[in-house]
């Protein structure tokens, strides 16, 4: 069995191609249980928790994603999430590829899910990009959308100044203008395109700021405790997600809203399998404001492992 290594991922998980390969697998579909999530305990403050993913394409692969969660590990400078995703073979049960999934794949797909929504909701001359929070997945986010949008400026905030002046600082000299702010608002009002990577308990983007034909992509607050965005946002927008059933459970921003009544089920306009398709419509006209909801999804990571185990092997025989 081959152990490919976070860096190994890196060098050949390119953003471009993985977004082509993640369109053509929501039209076909991956079949995605339902995650498990147990309790560990521990002699710290906080219980860890292990997580295990599965999913497969019948007669091609079975993927596995097992990540841990330590919240106590933030005080000694470890990642809060870790894991590894082993890739097998569908026709064999063979194990296959063993790889690093939380700081890489996970990311990568992640980010790429991102770009992809945004290339069927997204206006098509959208050039200024908005980044709200500064964690590991926010510089995946710049990376995945400028790889496949000829972006003109990016803008990066965050609650830590210096962390958002440090994320901007990590390209030199690219093909677009990066540049942190201290000034949400104004960034939001001034952006095509918002994405939000946090992990915010209260919203951090208000509607009355949004402008006609933006399009907000929300990737953090994925438990029902968590916002990024108010109700007001909700209400001004036409309202996607990845996963229909994960996302109205699982996201503070879908699922406080269904509770309050702001949102129905029915105002959720399409999912990432639906656009996908051509079964339902994206953007409907220039000035209308979209938002896209992820909380990830199991098809995402196996489409990854599959493109880097295709491209690993690939290089393998090369050499």
């Amino acid at each position: 069995m081959r152990t490919v290594s976070g860096a190994e991922l890196r060098s050949v998980l390119h953003h471009r191609m993985l977004v082509e390969r993640l369109r053509q697998t929501f039209r076909a579909g991956v079949e995605a249980p339902p995650a498990h999530r147990h309790r560990v305990e521990t002699y710290g403050a906080s219980d860890a928790a292990l997580l295990l993913a599965p999913s497969w394409q019948v007669n091609q692969a079975i993927g596995l994603r097992i990540d841990t969660v330590f919240p106590d590990n933030a005080g000694s400078d470890l990642p809060r999430t870790q894991g590894v995703y082993l890739l097998v073979d569908g026709k064999t049960g063979v194990p296959q590829v063993l790889m690093d999934s939380s700081a890489t794949l996970g990311r990568r797909s992640g980010a790429a899910s991102s770009a992809l929504a945004a290339s069927y909701l997204a206006r098509p001359d959208a050039d200024r990009m908005l980044v709200v929070g500064t964690g590991p997945l926010a510089l995946e986010l710049v990376e995945a959308h400028t790889a496949v949008r000829p972006l003109r400026h990016v803008l990066v905030w965050g609650r830590d100044p210096q962390k958002a002046r440090k994320l901007a600082a990590r390209f030199h000299r690219p093909k677009f203008r990066i540049e942190a702010t201290a000034d949400l608002e104004g960034a939001v009002r001034g952006a095509d395109i918002v994405v939000c990577a946090t992990a915010s308990h209260s919203p951090l983007i208000r509607g009355d700021w949004l402008q006609p034909g933006q399009h907000l992509d929300l990737l953090g607050g994925v438990t029902p405790e968590m916002r990024e965005v108010d109700d007001e946002c909700i209400r001004r927008a036409r309202v996607f997600v990845d996963c229909r059933d994960r996302t109205r459970a699982e996201a503070g921003d879908i699922a406080q809203p269904l509770a309050s009544g702001v949102l129905t089920a029915d105002d959720i306009a399409g999912d990432l399998f639906e656009l996908g398709r051509g079964e339902r419509a994206g953007r409907r006209f220039y000035d209308q404001i979209t938002l896209f909801k992820s909380v990830g999804t199991a098809l995402a990571d196996l489409c990854a492992a599959r493109l880097a185990t295709e491209m690993v092997l690939h290089n393998d025989s090369i050499r």
